[in-house]
């Protein structure tokens, strides 16, 4: 075996073998939340900041998991591997799940006066710029970069640390399933590259580019939200997010080892198991039905 490109010869041919954990199985689940009218406007820890971020992220998911199920699907014809095949079927079934659920999350946060319309307007315009002038090899590796962004986040962000419990208990589960299912699926779309032989050079110069893009457009729509919301000037929203995602608990910063990661030969999503996390997250935020 090769490690550096995890491959075996068989038959003469270099065949590609997934790190995810033998059997391990993303699971499509139809959950029904309902965000009641009295959710308060800052659910996040009564916090503009914190609440916003997560609001401009919510914001870019409709566009961008149609644009990450279209890259993944363009290839599924060329995957052989049963159980690879099998998790395609769930990777697509959970992220229309999911643009489903934030479309409709997203339109309770534009009654209460959230401007997330124009973000979402903006992000489908560069879904559609990136479908036209991007080779469909670089869409699939765009794709692989933002899935390793979400897991990071979902693993070190909402399921190891406090986040969900400072949440308005009518939208913390929205968040969990979610998190939860970004790290079930998070290896899908590197393993369908891999197994069609995506370069090397394509995967680490694109994370390269959205390593640039994904923040400075995630801080510009912050940004932009504040001022539409009149909290620019709220210095102790600014201090208070800034401090929780960089100095204690640091989420971000204890994120700079794992994006690092990414960059070796021998990365795989699944070098960072985390499946006790996701059991103990299931079994916390997901009703019995939804966990398996």
């Amino acid at each position: 075996m090769n490690m550096a490109t995890n491959t075996v010869k068989a038959a003469g041919k270099k065949v590609y073998r997934s790190l995810t954990p033998k059997g391990f199985q993303p699971v499509v689940r139809s959950p029904d939340f309902e965000l009641s009218e009295d959710l308060p406007k800052y659910w996040w820890d009564n916090d503009p900041a914190k609440t916003l971020l997560l609001a401009a992220l919510s914001a870019s998911f409709p566009p961008g998991e149609r644009f990450f199920i279209d890259s993944v699907r363009y290839y599924q014809d060329q995957i052989s591997d049963p159980e690879l095949q099998q998790s395609i079927r769930a990777f697509i079934g959970q992220e229309a799940h999911h643009s489903k659920e934030h479309k409709l999350m997203n339109g309770c946060l534009e009654e209460k006066g959230v401007g997330l319309a124009r973000i979402e307007r903006e992000i489908q315009w560069f879904m559609d710029w990136m479908r036209k002038n991007l080779s469909p090899e670089r869409q699939l590796a765009h794709t692989v970069a933002v899935e390793h962004f979400t897991a990071m986040m979902a693993e070190e962000f909402l399921l190891k640390f406090d986040a969900l419990e400072e949440m308005d208990p009518r939208i913390a589960p929205v968040w969990a399933w979610h998190a939860i299912e970004e790290s079930e699926h998070k290896a899908v779309a590197f393993d369908v590259y891999r197994s069609v032989g995506g370069s090397e050079f394509v995967r680490v110069t694109e994370m390269m580019y959205v390593s640039v893009m994904f923040p400075f457009y995630t801080s510009l729509h912050l940004v932009q939200l504040m001022r539409e919301e009149g909290e620019l000037a709220n210095l102790k929203s600014w201090a208070a997010a800034l401090k929780y995602m960089w100095v204690k608990p640091g989420i971000f910063r204890k994120m700079i080892p794992s994006y690092l990661r990414y960059y070796s030969p021998n990365f795989h999503p699944w070098n960072n198991d985390v499946r006790h996390l996701l059991d103990k997250a299931k079994k916390r935020w997901l009703p019995a039905s939804l966990r398996d």
